[in-house]
């Protein structure tokens, strides 16, 4: 079973190019909603004993959890201690069970895959990338984006050319979608004919 990382730094179209390949019938996993399914169960109790204010009735409020890591490492390193070992786990449960069922091709949808190590549990890395006017003209469309939260998140992020730079494929979404899909079916024929290390 091959085993494609799949990241992009923030408003590169990583999301809906995961979409293309589970559209393709690859498994995908999911990191961010896996983080989503863990704020709303196994991980609420232990964020609330780290930040009280930020779980109510149960589960995580993103917004509040939001207020109080941005812009204190600290914090935010401690959110990190607390959610990556889960999504770790969650991910190998995704992978046994894809290998299970005879899987040739899986994508792990990473955003930090090269920020957290990543790249080391992948056979291959695709990054998801545009050029940096056409991303941040993405990002500052969203609800509540302000130009002071992209500079944030940006600068938690490896740089977009060192990505592409250590990636194995690239996919360009500035010339839409129906071109990246073309892209992400060349990789799949590419992949095809390679061997995965699991």
């Amino acid at each position: 079973m091959i085993v494609l990382g799949l990241t992009g730094s923030v408003g590169m179209g990583k999301s809906a190019t995961a979409k293309m390949f589970a559209d393709e019938g690859v498994p995908v996993f999911d990191a961010d909603a896996a983080v989503h399914r863990l704020y709303e169960g196994e991980a609420a109790p232990l964020i609330a004993a780290a930040f009280p204010a930020a779980v109510s009735a149960g589960r995580v409020d993103r917004g509040r959890l939001s207020r109080a890591v941005v812009g204190n490492s600290e914090a935010f390193a401690r959110l990190e201690a607390i959610i990556h070992p889960l999504v770790r786990k969650a991910r190998e449960e995704f992978l046994a069970a894809a290998k299970a069922e005879g899987a040739e091709i899986v994508v792990l949808d990473i955003p930090l895959l090269f920020e957290t190590g990543g790249e080391h549990e992948v056979d291959k890395i695709a990054v998801v990338s545009a050029p940096q006017p056409v991303q941040k003209e993405r990002v500052l469309a969203r609800a509540g984006m302000t130009e002071e939260k992209f500079s944030a998140i940006v600068a938690k992020q490896m740089p977009d050319s060192e990505k592409r730079k250590r990636a194995d494929f690239v996919i360009d979404t500035s010339r839409g979608f129906a071109a990246a899909g073309e892209e992400v079916r060349a990789i799949l024929r590419a992949l095809s004919q390679t061997k995965g290390k699991r």
